[in-house]
């Protein structure tokens, strides 16, 4: 029988590399909410220029997604994250003397170079046994988003303190204390014994199951940022300013995250993913489908129908990464990952030209109507998933590896 708890390393590995995602994101995030006001101000700015120094740091993260990933297979995990914080911080403190919008938008760049989230949910997975990753991927998740609503809340306020130079600063100074997180209260991975990453990882990475995945956080966050196009005018349409939305975005946000808990466990306990997988992708097309046919022009609608949007798009978050990295080979790992990441970050880029070239000839409606449409298409390529062999403990492992002589990591991953 399959141990239902974490164990103490899993909790301690779950709750330091969630703590490392939660430095780096307040900073980041801090920054969003008042950088294009800001912006606006620079030398040399206009408003083409100031969607560039937004944009650019997802850019440099996605294209450098897959060399940070192959070079954590290959040098390990913490030097790769040592680096890619190093990087960020870097870019951070170039922010202080961002003056100029050419300025702002190398600091941006620079940002975006420090990619280390393929390296930390790789490390994640090192860490844990795969019947506990979509509890880690959660914790990790539940942080990222309890950094964006604390961001919602404090970084006008922190601006009206101390400036965006202050907020950059800050910024730099949360990524290096991040390293000392890694350095002092993340466990050292495994060993990780076989073959050498390029001699494993590449063809699996094309495996049709990895593929599906792919396409589900590409679709996912296309619909995400698409539909944050055209859902903040409405709110204020219903009836809240927009320095007022964090009062509809914070409380949807902390219920989301407890709703999401128990289909969480339901499929790490039973080992059933594919049941809750489509389930979130279900409820995701639902939503979009009564955005678009109630128009929900009440704010109370509006909230609820956000409600389950974020508990369906907060489920799937977590979901996706766990199953990756029990789909790909150990020493092919942080590639995998890597390719993952990089699709999520196309589709932060195409959802936003999706949903603005959508919203402008045919209304918030057709974007919804659109976002279903994908939705649809995701859950019918999702529907062929293959059921996932049963998780195998530490002690199992063990045992086999003993009485057969057969090294358990080759097992796992032919």
């Amino acid at each position: 029988m399959l141990p239902e708890r974490m164990s103490r390393a899993e909790l301690r590995a779950g709750a330091s590399l969630a703590g490392v995602y939660g430095l780096r994101m307040l900073g980041l995030f801090s920054i969003l909410p008042v950088f294009a006001v800001h912006a606006a101000k620079l030398k040399g700015a206009d408003l083409a220029l100031v969607g560039i120094a937004l944009g650019v740091y997802g850019l440099s993260q996605g294209i450098l997604q897959i060399p940070f990933g192959l070079a954590s297979d290959r040098w390990g995990r913490k030097p790769a994250i040592y680096t890619g914080l190093v990087i960020f911080a870097a870019g951070s403190f170039l922010g202080v003397a961002a003056h100029d919008i050419w300025t702002a938008i190398a600091a941006r760049t620079l940002q975006g170079a420090g990619a280390i989230n393929s390296v930390a949910m790789a490390l994640a997975a090192d860490l844990t046994r795969e019947q506990h990753r979509t509890k880690i991927m959660a914790m990790i998740g539940a942080t990222i988003g309890s950094m964006f609503a604390l961001s919602l809340i404090g970084a006008p306020l922190l601006y009206r303190a101390i400036g965006m130079d202050g907020i950059f600063a800050l910024t730099g100074l949360l990524s290096l204390a991040a390293i000392w997180v890694v350095k002092f209260q993340v466990p050292d991975p495994p060993a990780m014994p076989g073959k050498k990453p390029h001699e494993e990882g590449g063809g699996r990475l094309f495996d049709p199951e990895l593929l599906r995945l792919n396409a589900g956080i590409f679709v996912l966050h296309v619909v995400l940022y698409a539909m944050f196009v055209v859902v903040p005018p409405l709110v204020v349409h219903a009836g809240l300013e927009l320095p007022e939305h964090w009062k509809l975005y914070l409380p949807v946000l902390l219920v989301s995250f407890a709703l999401m808990v128990p289909p969480v466990l339901y499929a790490d306990r039973r080992n059933r993913p594919k049941p809750v997988l489509l389930g979130g992708v279900a409820l995701l097309l639902a939503v979009e489908a009564a955005l678009a046919a109630t128009k929900a022009g009440s704010l109370a609608a509006l909230a609820a129908l956000m409600l389950a949007f974020f508990v369906a798009f907060n489920l799937l978050e977590a979901m996706l990464p766990a199953l990756v990295s029990r789909l790909a080979p150990s020493r092919g790992r942080g590639v995998a990952i890597g390719v993952y990441n990089t699709t999520q970050t196309l589709g932060v880029f195409f959802g936003g030209l999706f949903g603005g070239w959508i919203g402008r000839d045919y209304g918030a409606a057709g974007v919804f109507w659109a976002c279903a449409a994908l939705c649809a298409v995701w859950l019918a390529v999702a529907a062929g998933m293959k059921p996932l062999r049963p998780a195998v403990n530490d002690l199992s492992s063990l045992t086999l590896s003993i009485a057969s002589g057969v090294n358990v990591e080759d097992l796992d991953e032919d």
